[in-house]
């Protein structure tokens, strides 16, 4: 990259880490990013992303504690990664099991009609098993642990910083000059290559199943959520006054966004369920 009077200036070097609501690689609910310059990591930056569809899965809730409540009120994707993705389509870009997080970067993209760019990237999972080889495996909290890395794994700044100093300190370990350099005498190409993203698959139509939820209320009571199949297509009922009225109530809409807070029952995989049957049934 040449600024103007011809200076040469290196591209950016950008860690990246996505944390998603569901199973959909463009259901992305918080990025972190980490700026690599001069051997040190130089900025970290989060943002907390709305995803499109407000649908969140119970086990990825589980993984990184973001809730619908959470990001009801952030921007949507475009807004979210306006700052950022000039660096991130000039520069090379770290990541951790780079085809998920670049997966998601562009499904993204794809879903908000924006243009896709062709892409430099380095994984570091790879970097590790190659640099770090360890039978415990390197997954991020593994090779950070052995490295001395100290974070907040499932925290998206957190994860992209460490997945930064994983890289640095494979570097220094080679005792190669910079990233793109140690890249190269491993035998990773960080050319930037264009890849379409992936095409969610069409599943069939199933018949719906029994489905009951039992969930906490405002001051304690008990409350029973039931999907059934009527005429005009699938539906929750919930005992609640509001649910009782024929009114779609907090605790629907709760279980609809995929948000377990007030669960009682525990099927947190009936959530899961229910979100694939609501979205099949249109």
């Amino acid at each position: 990259m040449d600024r103007p009077g011809g200076h040469r200036v290196s591209r950016p070097i950008v860690a990246l880490d996505f944390e998603t609501a569901n199973e959909r690689r463009d259901s992305a609910c918080a990025v972190g990013l980490a700026w690599i310059e001069g051997g040190a990591v130089v900025r970290r930056e989060s943002q907390l992303i709305r995803p499109r569809d407000l649908r969140f899965s119970p086990g990825n809730i589980r993984v990184h504690g973001i809730l619908p409540a959470d990001v009801r009120n952030q921007p949507e994707f475009p807004e979210a990664m306006a700052a950022f993705l000039p660096d991130l389509a000039e520069g090379l870009i770290l990541a951790h099991n780079a085809p998920f997080d670049l997966g998601v970067l562009r499904a993204s993209l794809a879903t908000y009609g924006m243009r896709i760019p062709a892409l430099a990237s380095l994984c570091t999972l790879q970097l590790a098993r190659q640099v770090f080889p360890d039978p415990a495996g390197c997954g991020l909290g593994k090779v950070a642990g052995r490295l001395g890395i100290r974070f907040e794994h499932h925290d998206a700044e957190e994860d992209a910083y460490a997945c930064a100093e994983i890289a640095l300190a494979a570097t220094r370990h080679r005792g190669a000059a910079d990233i793109p350099t140690l890249a190269r005498s491993l035998g990773f190409s960080t050319a930037p290559r264009l890849v379409e993203p992936d095409r969610p698959m069409t599943q069939p139509r199933r018949e719906a199943p029994a489905l009951r939820f039992g969930m906490r209320g405002r001051t304690g009571n008990r409350y029973e959520v039931t999907l059934e199949k009527r005429p005009a297509g699938l539906s929750l009922r919930c005992t609640c006054a509001a649910g009782r009225y024929a009114l779609r109530c907090r605790h629907v809409t709760a279980l609809c966004d995929g948000d377990v807070t007030d669960l009682l029952t525990g099927n947190h995989a009936d959530v899961v369920a229910l979100s694939r049957l609501l979205a099949a049934d249109g």
